[in-house]
């Protein structure tokens, strides 16, 4: 009897239509495809070290600048940092440095070590503009009056300086004042200046002067340490100690001054954060949405901050096209579905975001979060997502 209906239904199954099989694109089909895909973050920044919002938020709160510095760089102590430091001004292109003169302006030739006042008119023709042009191992220096005039030719590099008076620098993007010397050398512009002139061009650029003065006090310190740190990493490897950008930290030299950063830089001067007796690596981030980030020192540890709200703290959405999603990998079809796979369990969203699935309607890939987060320009990988 088993055997009789085992074949009957043998012979019904038979005498069924015949089902193609559904392939994975056909079946990927046959879902809603989102048309959106909407990241909403917390925070700003990269979360380590210093929350720039939650430091204003602890100063409101009564905490001194001490005290900020403390709870963002535990294990720490408070010492000393002067001297000068090398600044790349990357907004000069050219490979030349070009300024305007000024009173006190001379140039050095490096080779040399040998300088030259610079005069305001050469033979009887005003002087609108010096500037220092590399030629193999010399270093061409000359003026414009009209059209341009060799002056004289320098061995080694040459620098532009002016007995401390502000130097107007011409670039392609503009001009902008700086303090100190401009040095010309492996055809970039390099600013040399005091380490607390310097803060005084950072401060500013970093966070509003304006906000309580603790605030910009622990500002000035994080500033001043970071610099340090970057010098005593690159003074005998590069010509350079750090650049000008969000990159390293954003300096717009004397033009840039503020009156209130001036007073945080004095309050502070010289003080940066040390551990085992040098320089900490001072980062520091707009906001970092209620918890920090590992920045793999024993001072910058992950944890919570429960003074980082408000403003840049606060969710912020962005939106996209599912086109602008799949565009980063070709071949990968439309748009199926986007989600975080993968967290670090700390914080809102149960973290930030450590993997992200996009599932294509021809293949499947999996991208970190920091690199979705730098290809669509996010705030932060503290995001969760939603799809319409």
């Amino acid at each position: 009897m088993l055997i009789r209906r085992a074949t009957a239904s043998l012979l019904v199954v038979a005498l069924l239509p015949a089902l193609a099989a559904v392939s994975p694109a056909e079946a990927a089909q046959d879902r809603r495809a989102p048309t959106t895909v909407t990241f909403t973050t917390k925070g700003w920044g990269h979360g380590k070290g210093l929350s720039q919002y939650g430091a204003r938020n602890r100063a409101k709160a009564g905490q001194s600048w001490q005290k900020i510095l403390r709870a963002y760089y535990p294990h720490t102590t408070l010492g000393s940092a002067h001297g000068t430091i090398r600044v790349l001004i990357t907004a000069d292109t050219s490979k030349d440095v070009r300024v305007l003169p000024t009173s006190g302006l001379t140039v050095r030739s490096l080779g040399a070590d040998k300088s030259w006042r610079l005069p305001a008119k050469v033979r009887g023709k005003k002087v609108v503009s010096w500037r220092i042009q590399p030629t193999g191992k010399r270093s061409a220096i000359s003026f414009k009056a009209g059209s341009w005039h060799a002056w004289r030719s320098a061995k080694g590099d040459a620098e532009f300086s002016a007995g401390g008076h502000p130097i107007v620098l011409v670039t392609p993007a503009g001009r902008a004042s700086y303090r100190g010397i401009l040095r010309s050398t492996l055809g970039n512009t390099v600013n040399l200046v005091s380490l607390d002139s310097y803060v005084r061009g950072v401060v500013p650029q970093e966070v509003p002067a304006s906000w309580p003065a603790a605030a910009v006090r622990a500002q000035a310190v994080a500033a001043r340490t970071y610099a340090a740190f970057e010098r005593r990493v690159h003074r005998h490897t590069a010509s350079y100690d750090l650049c000008d950008t969000s990159a390293c930290q954003v300096y717009g030299g004397y033009g840039e001054e503020h009156p209130l950063a001036d007073a945080a830089v004095r309050a502070t001067a010289g003080r940066i954060v040390t551990y085992d007796k040098q320089p900490a690596f001072a980062q520091f981030t707009s906001s970092n949405g209620g918890w920090s980030v590992d920045g793999g020192y024993p001072y910058l540890l992950a944890r919570e901050d429960r003074f980082d709200k408000g403003s840049a703290g606060d969710p912020t959405s962005t939106k996209f096209t599912a086109a602008a999603i799949t565009r980063n990998w070709p071949g990968i079809g439309d748009l199926v579905s986007i989600k975080v796979t993968e967290r670090d369990g700390h914080g809102p969203y149960g973290g930030r975001a450590t993997e992200v699935t996009v599932v294509g309607t021809n293949s499947t890939e999996k991208v970190s979060g920091a690199n979705l987060k730098r290809w669509l320009d996010l705030r932060e990988t503290l995001f969760k997502i939603t799809t319409k």
